[in-house]
């Protein structure tokens, strides 16, 4: 009799994903809203990720069609360089920027000490401070990959322990009556892997992503910084030519 009636209460049970989590424990359920919440973040955070990367990319190439013309690098700084609005125009200002300030310390750029040091200086210092705003927040992804498995587990032996609890109150093994408490706990872990993995995979993409920007920007600042070193040995050899 007690066996049927074990049975009974079990199959009254609702089995589906939302049923299960009404019926956990409030420990177990706030286990499941926290990850839920971090699956949203997640997502919120790569989706503004990846958009900011594709317009910092647009934006890029536009200014590298600009600059490789070979008009003047003085009417480019004009327009794009005394407000930058993306991470390349940035470099370039900060370069530039160091650049002039160097022209005017002196008669000539090249009779400032160190101004290719400082101008390298300058664009290396920007290209590290753009690419911490554009990977600012991926470390949420990386943690949340790295924690939210624990986190569900932490649910589902919790659950586990209600449910054996449970199952010494009633006294019963039954099926009937662990499944419906064990499928609650599991529900923990299920939920932390649906944040967490990908988590992981949002978190390598979006740093494989902004490691072939950063390498660009710093190719950028390779070439802009020869461009104005030949300047500067251009202007230094100007005075001993008309001398001779």
């Amino acid at each position: 009799m007690n066996n049927v009636t074990t049975a009974a209460l079990g199959a009254t049970h609702d089995m589906s994903v939302l049923g299960l989590f009404m019926m956990a424990d409030w420990v177990v359920k706030t286990v499941m809203i926290g990850l839920l919440l971090a699956s949203i973040i997640v997502w919120a955070i790569a989706f503004d990720k990846y958009g900011q990367l594709r317009r910092a990319k647009r934006d890029a190439d536009t200014f590298e069609d600009e600059f490789w013309k070979g008009g003047s690098v003085d009417e480019l700084y004009k327009r794009h360089g005394e407000a930058p609005t993306h991470p390349l125009a940035a470099v370039f200002s900060a370069g530039m920027g160091e650049w002039r300030r160097s022209t005017e310390a002196g008669t000539s750029p090249f009779l400032v000490v160190g101004t290719k040091e400082r101008v390298e200086r300058a664009m290396s210092v920007t290209i590290q401070r753009e690419m911490e705003r554009i990977e600012k927040r991926m470390t949420f992804l990386a943690s949340t990959g790295s924690a939210a498995p624990f986190v569900g587990l932490f649910g589902t032996v919790w659950g586990i322990m209600n449910s054996f609890t449970a199952i010494a109150g009633m006294q019963s093994t039954n099926l009937a009556v662990v499944a419906p408490g064990i499928a609650e706990a599991l529900l923990a872990t299920a939920i932390g892997l649906v944040a967490a993995i990908p988590a992981v995979i949002l978190y390598n993409s979006l740093s494989s992503e902004s490691a072939k920007f950063a390498g660009r920007l710093e190719g950028f600042a390779a070439e802009f910084g020869a461009i104005l070193a030949r300047q500067t040995e251009a202007a230094a050899q100007a005075p001993r030519a008309a001398a001779e």
